[in-house]
């Protein structure tokens, strides 16, 4: 009798202490697209800075987006990563993300690098920024004839141009943001004069094309900035030879200036930990979290107080970025798929 009132006692003990353990375990959980070692850092400075331990889930943007679809209400997850504003842009509309109060988010992210769905409240920000350029092979092409994304479509480059994918998230949003400028029918009439000029069927990511340019396969590519610093940035001979082999130029500076992007987070629309993730979203867009995109990853930062002083992308000089808000470059993919269809851009 004893020991049965005792093992009764101790398990309404530990019911009642079960909410209060709960309480105190400050856990965050992350669906991330990045797949950049580098971000370990980072994540490992947030915790360290706020006792919040981050359980994480890497996946594709679309993938992750699946998963939310799927898990609807019971969903886990707490911030969403994203990185690349057309996928930004279907969570968005989708409500996947929910809406948030905070100065610092708002005085640090500039307007054209977030977004927000004014029906649903639906809304995310810019935490790093990619800049895509042009790159050329130093022997055989004239940087002249490559100073915007329009001259990718010259006749003089016929059999010289390559790209990745046009259905990837980074041409698709560099593709939208053409139609924004030009207008659908000038996009689409650009776009296939892209085509008509290629050296090859898209393949590979955007290494491979820096690649393709230095070995003569290609004469002219585009590339996000950081793929091309961490080229520089390596010890390897042969990643050497390669940057050293070809040029780069920051597209339309004399016009609208160099397509960029961004990755992106919001609060899940069903986070549990709601309070967490807007920290760890802010502490994303503070000095230090801004440092760890710069440093580890050789982006751009979003905050304009913190400097890109990395001797790789000091290297690479400054430029006139377009003002075009990423938003309405997300808005602009659903077009953009049509015209890589219509002109096989695949």
């Amino acid at each position: 009798m004893i020991r049965t009132t005792f093992s009764r006692l101790a398990a309404a003990l530990l019911v009642a202490a079960a909410p209060a353990a709960m309480a105190q375990d400050k856990v965050l959980n992350l669906y991330s697209a990045r797949h950049y070692q580098t971000d370990e850092a980072l994540y490992a400075e947030f915790t360290r800075q706020t006792g919040i331990r981050i359980n994480r889930i890497e996946a594709g943007d679309e993938a992750l987006l699946e998963r939310l679809r799927n898990e609807g209400r019971n969903s886990p997850a707490d911030v969403l990563l994203l990185v690349d504003a057309a996928r930004l842009w279907k969570a968005q509309i989708e409500g996947l993300f929910q809406p948030v109060k905070s100065a610092t988010l708002e005085s640090r992210v500039p307007a054209t690098l977030r977004g927000k769905d004014d029906g649903q409240g639906s809304e995310w920000f810019g935490v790093s920024v990619r800049a895509r350029v042009i790159v050329y092979d130093k022997a055989g092409v004239d940087p002249a004839l490559v100073q915007t994304y329009q001259d990718l479509a010259r006749p003089e480059l016929k059999g010289k141009v390559c790209t990745r994918s046009g259905a990837h998230p980074y041409m698709l949003s560099l593709i939208g943001a053409m139609s924004e400028h030009l207008g659908a029918a000038q996009a689409e009439q650009w776009a296939g004069g892209v085509v008509a000029n290629f050296a090859r069927k898209p393949r590979g990511g955007d290494t491979d094309q820096i690649r393709a340019v230095a070995s003569g396969e290609c004469g002219v590519a585009l590339t996000n900035t950081y793929y091309l610093a961490r080229l520089m940035n390596s010890t390897k001979p042969q990643d050497q030879e390669v940057v050293a082999r070809v040029g780069m130029v920051w597209p339309n500076q004399k016009t609208w200036g160099t397509h960029v992007n961004v990755s992106g987070a919001g609060v899940a629309r069903n986070a549990p930990n709601r309070d967490h993730a807007v920290r760890f979203i802010e502490f994303l867009v503070s000095d230090a979290g801004q440092r760890h995109f710069v440093d580890g990853n050789f982006e751009w930062p979003v905050v304009k107080s913190v400097k890109a002083d990395k001797p790789e992308l000091a290297a690479l000089g400054q430029f006139k970025a377009d003002p075009l808000p990423v938003a309405s470059i997300g808005r602009a993919q659903v077009g953009a798929s049509k015209i890589i269809d219509r002109v096989g851009w695949r």
